[in-house]
Parts: structure tokens; sequence; C-alpha cells
């Protein structure tokens, strides 16, 4: 079976078993097998590749690298990572998050982004509705971005949502509109009277607050209570994040 020589670059490396972590290390290709291919079977998502060269030539995912040896030779693989900011196809980007990062849907919509998350969403659904609506599927489940049929997504980075927060905005530097969405479903906000919200109201609530927001799809309202000093918080470090990459 020939062989394919894979350059992969180090920050990519932690997507690798501890045996090929080097700089250079060789696999065996079948002949049918493309580079997509290749990149999958050694455990690196598509969605994490970026520039391509194959023998010192720009390649794509769809090529096959054993056609494109030369004779006796074999051929050599460089693998990069995305680039950052990383575009997308719908601008400004939309986010469908997988079920296990609720808390980073809810820091994506306090900061004005439309990121879509279901309780009980299956794999199968998740990437259909990515595809369907042009969203960027952000999950740290690797299996799910092996998937052919995804078009777009990301491996989440970091344990804790603030580091996963800050890992996405790095990598997409979206546009940020803070007190915008609805936390809970993610709908456009508008400015709303305590007559209108009253229903979800206290009456100490009503006479300490005077201005108040409406979510356009739930309906929950919204004031800048006692914890809107730990929101601005999440705001003012999201804006940090985007102002130190020289790129955003």
């Amino acid at each position: 079976m020939p062989h394919l020589v894979l350059e992969v670059d180090p920050a990519l490396w932690f997507l690798l078993s501890p045996r090929r972590r080097s700089p250079r290390f060789a696999v065996e290709v079948p002949g049918t097998d493309t580079v997509g291919h290749v990149v999958r079977m050694v455990g690196i998502p598509p969605t994490e590749v970026g520039p391509l060269r194959l023998d010192g030539r720009p390649a794509g995912l769809e090529a096959r690298p054993t056609a494109a040896a030369r004779p006796g030779t074999t051929p050599v693989l460089d693998v990069r990572p995305r680039r950052r900011p990383q575009p997308t196809r719908h601008t400004p980007p939309r986010f469908l998050l997988d079920v296990h990062l609720r808390p980073l849907a809810r820091r994506l919509r306090l900061l004005g982004l439309d990121a879509a998350w279901e309780p009980d969403a299956e794999d199968a659904h998740l990437v259909e509705r990515a595809a369907r609506e042009e969203r960027v599927l952000l999950t740290q489940d690797r299996g799910l971005l092996h998937r052919g049929a995804l078009p777009e997504g990301a491996l989440v980075r970091g344990e804790h949502a603030d580091d996963q927060l800050a890992d996405v905005l790095e990598r997409f530097a979206p546009p940020l509109a803070p007190w915008t969405r609805c936390l809970r479903c993610g709908g456009p906000l508008v400015a709303a009277s305590a007559e209108e919200v009253a229903d979800q109201l206290l009456p100490r609530t009503r006479r300490a607050y005077r201005e108040f927001s409406r979510c356009t799809g739930c309906g929950r309202a919204y004031w800048r209570g006692a914890h809107a000093r730990r929101l601005d918080a999440v705001v003012a470090r999201a804006e940090q994040v985007l102002a130190a990459d020289p790129d955003g």
C-alpha cells in the first residue's frame, strides 16, 4: 500500500495520537483515499484544517495524494490550522451549539450573537440545521465534526465557558451588540414599558426600575437588575479579547 508523509503544524498536534505528535510521520494510504480521508483518519476534523499543500502545491480535501505522487517518491502533505479570524458563509456569523455548550450559548447571546441551542437535538439534526440555516456548528465532539454533510463547524477549545467564549471570539471575530438578545431563546429584544411586562414583575421591581425590554420570541422581560454587574464583566472581557486581536 502506498505511503504518505504528513507534516502537521504543532497547533494541531493535540488532535493526534501521542505517537504521531512529531514534525513528520508516515501513514499508509489506499489509492482511492482523498486528502480529506487522510486527515480524518489521523484524527483531525476537516473543520480544523486550513491551507493544505501536497508536495509543495496547494491541495484541497478532495485531492488524491497517491495520484499526485511522482514515480519513486513518497508524497508529502503539509497540514496547517485554520487562519484566524475565520470567514464564514453567513456574515455576521450565525452559530449552532450542541447540547453540552448551553453556558457558552448564553454568553454568545449576551453579546448579541445569533446562537441557537436545542436541549434534545441529535447529531443528525444538528448537522442538517447547520447546513440549512448556514450556521457554524460549535462542539467539543470531534466525531460530529467529521461528518461530511457538515459545511461549517468548529472544535471549541477550553473546559470552562469563559475560555470557550474567548476561543470562539478569537476564531471568528464577530461584531458584538451586547444586551440585544434573549439569554433563554436568543430572540431579539425590544424596548418595553413596565405595563407591557407587568405580569413578570414583582412590585419592588416596578418601583426600582424604569427601563425594560422584552424578547420578541418568548416574551421574557429583562431589566438591569442585581445580576447586571456580573454580566457587564462578561461583556467587558469579550471586548478585551477582540481588542487584543490585531486582525479583529
